[in-house]
């Protein structure tokens, strides 16, 4: 499955019409739905803002869309279908209307919002989510910068480092990698004072 890397907007005029199109990248639905909030938001002096989403949750994709206000199935609808179509999950779109004053047609309303959300995509980097594993590490100060020279060199992505009286690191890491990595723990080529697994997590590859 592929997801993108960062925040994308892209820009049309349709008819006068101007249609804003922002893409997130998202780890939850709940996180979707803020998205959402927050671009209602900034563009609350705007006609419409509609969205679509497909995440991964506990194993499955979880899929939303709305026309806020537009004609039924003639915007959600047919973002969510995109996203569908290019197979992307984890991934949120949102597409501000202003309305110019000219009336569009259904027609024209599925091919403006289809437009903007397709034209998103294509400057979006792409990447692959697959299905891993994430721990939480502990490690003293002086053994952190090799942990992330580890990582680096060991497709592992550290997501979160908590300071305290040691230092403690949340990392995922592909399931073909977790064997490896146990075993560099036990052989001692990883000097970590201890560890834990947390669970399964969809992960950037």
């Amino acid at each position: 499955m592929i997801t993108i890397k960062e925040h994308i907007q892209s820009e049309i005029v349709e008819k006068k019409s101007k249609f804003i199109a922002n893409i997130f990248f998202v780890e939850s639905v709940e996180e979707a739905e803020n998205k959402i909030k927050e671009m209602k938001k900034k563009y609350y002096d705007a006609r419409h803002n509609c969205s679509s989403y497909r995440v991964l949750e506990e194993g499955k994709i979880v899929e939303k869309s709305s026309d806020d206000g537009e004609p039924s199935g003639t915007a959600g609808g047919p973002m969510l279908n995109i996203l569908q179509k290019r197979d992307l999950v984890n991934v949120v779109v949102i597409v501000t209307r202003y309305f110019g004053g000219i009336l569009l047609g259904t027609g024209g309303l599925v091919r403006a919002y289809s437009d903007v959300t397709q034209n998103a995509i294509e400057e979006a980097e792409k990447v692959v989510i697959i299905l891993g594993k994430e721990f939480e590490v502990k490690v003293d100060y002086s053994n952190l910068e090799k942990l992330k020279y580890y990582a680096r060199t060991n497709s592992i992505n550290i997501s979160k480092v908590e300071y305290g009286n040691e230092i403690t690191c949340i990392i995922q890491i592909s399931k073909e990698n977790i064997n490896k990595f146990l075993e560099d723990i036990e052989k001692k080529n990883l000097n970590i004072i201890k560890y834990k697994e947390i669970g399964e997590k969809y992960i950037i590859n």
